[in-house]
């Protein structure tokens, strides 16, 4: 496949297949996922592991003794989450900070941040971090959000990005918006 001219990038790129997490109890992430967040479970493989000696060192940059539990999960209408839990010699075992190299977040557009913190809020093991802002100006004014950590200590985060916000007066790139809402959630009880 040839790139069109003037285009940069990967030849043949045409999307974001999957994210993905290294998580401490896999079971517990895929139920986080799917009762709390409303994923949906795709599969899982229950023990990925070197059979050539040096596969896990050559395919993914771990340990050749490394094991592995898989699951995929579905977010939404364009969002595949992959979560992986490792059991490996000199294995890190703390998540790192947003501040910190390697740091991250998945960030989950919702109708309303406010409903939505208050949902997290009431979650065991779920901590919002403060209360949800909006930004006053720049290119991203409108945006209302707010983080929360997971059980686990994983950085998630809840966003409200309304359409026309300032930056698109500046580009053409437009950020990606949900038209419907992929959950059934519809209020705190």
């Amino acid at each position: 496949m040839t790139r069109p001219a003037g285009r940069r990038g990967i030849p043949g790129a045409a999307a974001v297949h999957h994210v993905a997490y290294t998580v401490p109890d896999l079971g517990q992430a895929v139920e986080f996922f799917t009762e709390v967040i409303g994923a949906e479970l795709a599969y899982t493989l229950d023990s990925v592991q070197d059979t050539e000696g040096d596969w896990m060192t050559r395919k993914l940059d771990v340990d050749a003794a490394a094991t592995a539990r898989v699951a995929m999960l579905r977010l939404g209408p364009v969002t595949n989450l992959e979560l992986f839990e490792y059991t490996a010699p000199g294995q890190r075992r703390q998540l790192p900070r947003n501040s910190d190299w390697g740091g991250c977040h998945l960030a989950i557009h919702v109708e309303d941040v406010d409903v939505a913190a208050a949902y997290l809020r009431a979650q065991p093991g779920v901590r919002v971090l403060g209360s949800p802002e909006t930004i006053a100006d720049g290119p991203i004014e409108g945006d209302r959000w707010v983080y929360f950590v997971t059980p686990w200590g994983m950085q998630m985060e809840l966003i409200n990005l309304p359409g026309g916000m300032p930056y698109e007066q500046q580009t053409k790139v437009r950020l990606y918006q949900p038209d419907d809402g992929w959950s059934d959630y519809r209020g705190v009880s």
